[in-house]
């Protein structure tokens, strides 16, 4: 089977695009949302002979794919090839291919043979699979070189990310390396510990500040999830701690710092608002009811050391991110897949909801705008009802979604946090960031699900 895809790219000269292949962090970036991947081995680098091995899952099945680089000419072309893995034969043809009148034209060349068994893809099938993959690639591809460019004249960063593992921290800590940026991980496992890497410990109090020095920024994600389990006091309290207290931490010791980092961007949420309605809440709204705004601006409240010691501090109200690779829509497509999705109590409260990579590129323009300080809405400019939501992802899925949960329900399964994370709402308006000129790729709730999705038939 051979099968080409093109995508022109008028704006960026074949170098730089091919520089962004070559750099940390581009094949995940191309790795798609609801590819269920594990990166097993990768070698720096797409040079001659750099291998990769990938654990791919499909369903109840998994199998391992190592691939192997070669032909690498820069700014031209290389290749990737099956050493084993589940094809009878793969060959990834890359070329970058000057257009008149400058830029570039990304041509993806495929040449594969599919076994007679033990696949469980039949060629159509696979040939499908392709197109989503290839159109989702363009498309990331597209906007991360754009995003990139507005900040080409600006100084590359040295970031250092809490909760680099998670799907916002992992977004970003790719998005960052293939602009050319450098990432520094604080990580709470010692054996984790690397030369991109720092010890840090919320529980204890410890942190190693003289491996923050270098860093321009500290963008702080960490926290544990508020959707696991029942919320019994211990758990509450666990939720609340796991904010605070890292927060603080990381605020204490910035302030401490001569010529440590400048900017501090640490994650609130939405949640701030408590239970609003059909209120459209602005960053200058007042906080609302509830044991998450209650927590929300404690957790706010921790960062004022830093402030107090002239670091400038943004502090994200963040909406549901986008993505199926984890979080809210991550634990919610099974159901809806299965046609048993439905709009939860009356449908009318109000999701706030912003797309993953809106998201990453939103927290480098808050680095990098010096007027992004204080609390700021970190949603899209287009908050949708539950029932829209509801109604949206059927669709995008090709499911019904007729089988509503009634609130009764959602309180006797989930409690408190069934209450005010699935009933409450919010209509947010991410004033701030559109007045200093951020523009999103993702303003609408379809068209983010069909990008996260690859559901763009």
């Amino acid at each position: 089977m051979h099968l080409t895809y093109r995508a022109d790219l008028p704006k960026h000269a074949p170098e730089s695009v091919f520089a962004w292949h070559e750099r940390t962090g581009s094949l995940q970036r191309l790795t798609p949302p609801w590819a269920r991947v594990d990166f097993e081995h990768q070698d720096d680098g797409i040079r001659e002979g750099a291998r990769v091995v990938l654990r791919v899952h499909e369903g109840p099945i998994s199998f391992r794919w190592e691939l192997r680089h070669r032909d690498y000419d820069p700014g031209r072309l290389f290749r990737d090839e099956q050493v084993t893995g589940p094809l009878k034969s793969w060959t990834h043809t890359h070329r970058f291919l000057p257009l008149e009148g400058g830029g570039c034209a990304v041509e993806d060349d495929i040449e594969l043979e599919v076994p007679v068994l033990g696949l469980p893809l039949t060629p159509t099938l696979l040939r499908r699979e392709l197109d989503r993959l290839f159109a989702f690639r363009h498309r990331r591809l597209a906007a991360d070189l754009a995003r990139h460019a507005r900040n080409a004249r600006r100084p590359r960063l040295t970031v250092a990310i809490t909760g680099a593992s998670g799907l916002i921290g992992t977004g970003l800590s790719h998005f960052l390396t293939t602009g050319g940026h450098r990432v520094i991980r604080l990580v709470r496992d010692r054996r984790r510990l690397a030369a991109d890497a720092v010890y840090w410990n919320p529980a204890t109090g410890e942190i190693d500040a003289a491996g923050l020095e270098s860093a321009d920024a500290v963008v702080h994600l960490a926290g544990s999830s508020i959707a696991g389990g029942r919320w019994t006091e211990a758990r509450k309290k666990s939720i609340h701690d796991s904010r605070t207290k890292g927060t603080e931490l990381i605020a204490r010791t910035l302030a401490t710092m001569r010529d440590g980092p400048r900017v501090l961007v640490s994650m609130s949420g939405v949640n701030y608002y408590g239970n609003r309605g059909a209120e459209r809440l602005t960053e200058d709204a007042k906080p609302g009811g509830g044991f998450l705004a209650q927590v929300t601006r404690a957790w706010e409240t921790a960062t004022g050391p830093a402030d107090r010691a002239g670091i400038r501090v943004a502090c994200l109200r963040a909406g549901v991110a986008i993505s199926p690779a984890g979080g809210a829509l991550g634990q919610m497509l099974l159901p809806f897949k299965l046609g048993v999705g439905g709009r939860l109590g009356s449908g009318r409260q109000y999701f706030s909801w912003i797309d993953l990579d809106d998201l990453v590129a939103l927290i480098v323009h808050v680095i990098y705008d010096e007027s992004m300080r204080g609390p700021v809405n970190a949603t899209a400019p287009n908050a949708v009802t539950n029932a829209t939501f509801t109604d949206v992802l059927g669709r995008v899925l090709g499911r019904p979604t007729v089988i509503p949960v009634p609130a009764f329900a959602v309180k006797a399964v989930f409690g408190q946090l069934g209450e005010e994370a699935l009933l409450w709402g919010q209509r947010v308006i991410p004033q701030k960031v559109l007045r200093s000129g951020f523009s999103f790729d993702c303003e609408g709730i379809e068209d983010s699900l069909r990008f996260q999705l690859g559901r763009n038939e």
